[in-house]
């Protein structure tokens, strides 16, 4: 199932089922709003949610804080998130803010962020 964002933004979320959801487009200060909005009734329902981001086609710091935020979201909501393919540039501002530890904070049971 795909859900396209609308007003021209080129991010979505592409439910994959069983929880994994990939995310193709921008994750920028643009676009983020609208893939958060997107993602609430998606994720909802699932315990654990596996995310990946390979076709993440360009990421700032609002990415991250998406993906910081779907940790938080998490925690309130007792889920296990994984991400998968977290974009270079996401990791960078991730070290550099000190923050990639909470980027693993979703993964309530096992593992590091990985990469395909």
């Amino acid at each position: 199932m795909r859900h396209d964002s609308s007003a021209g933004e080129d991010a979505e979320i592409i439910d994959q089922g069983d929880g994994r959801f990939s995310i193709r487009g921008p994750l920028t200060f643009e676009s983020v709003s609208h893939v958060m909005e997107l993602s609430k009734p998606l994720f909802a329902d699932h315990e654990v949610l596996h995310i990946d981001l390979a076709e993440v086609t360009d990421s700032d710091s609002a990415g991250l804080a998406l993906l910081l935020e779907w940790v938080n979201w998490g925690r309130h909501y007792v889920h296990e998130i994984r991400y998968k393919n977290v974009p270079e540039r996401i990791q960078a501002i991730a070290k550099i803010s000190e923050v990639s530890d909470l980027l693993a904070a979703g993964e309530r049971w096992t593992g590091p962020l990985t990469k395909a």
